[in-house]
């Protein structure tokens, strides 16, 4: 396939006129489809209607050992959630604190209480001159908000093919004192679907950091989010990992059944050291008495153990896997040799992110808008909203059926097309 950059005006030329034709008829239908977060689809929140009918009025609402969920008290979560969370994430039990329904809170409360009283007896944050997050990028936005909100200054840090660039994190972390930690998603990492490779946890659990108040906030929201049952990515075990390297207090491990169970109403958790967990349960004896335990044994009673959690995620991976299948093998059909972009073909995980050429996303995401297709803004996955290069679009196709998916997927090809066409037009005009 010859590429746009091979093509002559006139070649490019007509071949814009084709594609203006097909965009103006998308644009005239009056489409409206969102691309624009990672939620599930109603299909998918249709998996766990069942977890409403475990509990009822007449239902035996005590844990096994006893304990009454309907009443104060358990305050870092029932064992049966501990264990159950703890499998899930492949931590011990004692080594996990249950929260309520979001891991982004725990994320947040976690941030604030270092800036309000520091971690574990260290300066708080607020009274220092300076504070610092290395930033993964293409990354998680909602992360970035955090740090923005509580005016930490974020530094990129690129990803690779085996996740952060460990080269820039270990020189950065080991000479700044400043730098306080590091946003993490790894495990089909939001949004290039990426893993962490062994090599790369393994780096990370042996840094050597020049804040003793280093953490590396290890956000494993995806861990059992397969598309595949035996073509799965797999990941090192990073609390075990820190503990082996002479560093068990470095990490602070997120989860949640936000998108396993009810986004509104599952489960979420943190996993860190013995350390790190007496000084959280300081501050949560303050902040609460105890989270919801009848979410928690609701979630227990419906999936069981691990292994009821696995066959509930096979479903889910049924609903989505087609999705993204029918968006990869668009790009492939339309895309590939064009020299519009890249993307990578997740295992598993939320998104697709797609590479366009530099300076072509947010003009690619601002015409896609007018033909009825809302993505998430470009820029999104960087610090501050910034993508230095204007190329990376997150693409979700969680949300919207299929047949929606696919009409959007058209629209933004013939985006892709026609921004990449214009920029080359562009190019050889300037030459």
């Amino acid at each position: 396939m010859q590429s746009y950059q091979e093509m002559s005006r006139e070649e490019l030329l007509k071949e814009k006129t084709a594609l203006e034709a097909a965009y103006r008829k998308y644009a005239k239908s009056g489409l409206k489809l969102d691309m624009s977060r990672g939620k599930p689809s109603a299909e998918q929140l249709d998996l766990s209607m069942e977890m409403m009918n475990v509990l009822n009025s007449n239902t035996d609402l005590s844990c096994e050992d006893g304990t009454d969920c309907r009443n104060y008290g358990v305050l870092d979560g029932i064992q049966e959630a501990k264990v159950l969370l703890g499998d899930m994430i492949e931590c011990h039990p004692d080594n996990i604190i249950i929260y309520g329904n979001s891991s982004l809170n725990i994320m947040y409360d976690t941030v604030s209480r270092s800036m309000t009283h520091g971690v574990m007896g260290n300066t708080p944050w607020c009274k220092l001159d300076k504070v610092k997050f290395l930033c993964p990028v293409p990354g998680y936005d909602r992360h970035f908000s955090i740090t923005e909100y509580f005016g930490i200054e974020m530094i990129n840090v690129p990803m690779l093919s085996t996740g952060p660039d460990m080269d820039i994190v270990e020189d950065l972390v080991s000479k700044d004192e400043a730098i306080k930690a590091i946003w993490c998603v790894p495990k089909y990492s939001n949004p290039q679907g990426i893993t962490y490779s062994d090599e790369t946890v393994r780096r990370f659990a042996r840094l050597k950091p020049a804040a003793r108040d280093f953490r590396i906030y290890w956000d494993n929201a995806y861990g059992v989010h397969h598309l595949y049952d035996i073509d799965q990515d797999n990941l090192v075990e990073i609390l075990a990992e820190c503990k082996r390297a002479g560093n068990p207090d470095m990490v602070y491990k997120f989860c949640s059944t936000s998108k396993i169970s009810f986004p509104g109403s599952g489960v979420a958790a943190i996993a860190a050291s013995a350390n790190n967990l007496v000084e959280i349960r300081k501050q949560l004896q303050i902040a609460t008495i105890g989270h919801d335990k009848v979410n928690q044994l609701r979630h227990v009673r419906f999936f069981k153990d691990i292994y009821g959690m696995t066959e509930h995620m096979r479903k889910h991976a049924d609903i989505l896997r087609p999705k993204f299948e029918m968006i990869i093998e668009t790009f492939e059909r339309e895309l590939e040799g064009k020299g519009a972009g890249t993307w990578i073909a997740p295992k598993g995980g939320y998104f697709i992110a797609f590479e366009a050429l530099e300076g072509c996303a947010k003009s690619i995401v601002a015409k896609a808008k007018k033909a009825g297709v809302t993505m998430t803004p470009a820029g999104a996955p960087y610090p501050y909203g910034k993508d230095p290069t204007d190329s990376t679009i997150r693409i979700a196709p969680t949300y919207p059926t299929l047949d929606d998916l696919k009409i959007a997927t058209d629209i933004f090809v013939i985006c892709v097309k026609l921004v990449t066409i214009e920029k080359v037009l562009e190019s050889k005009s300037a030459s």
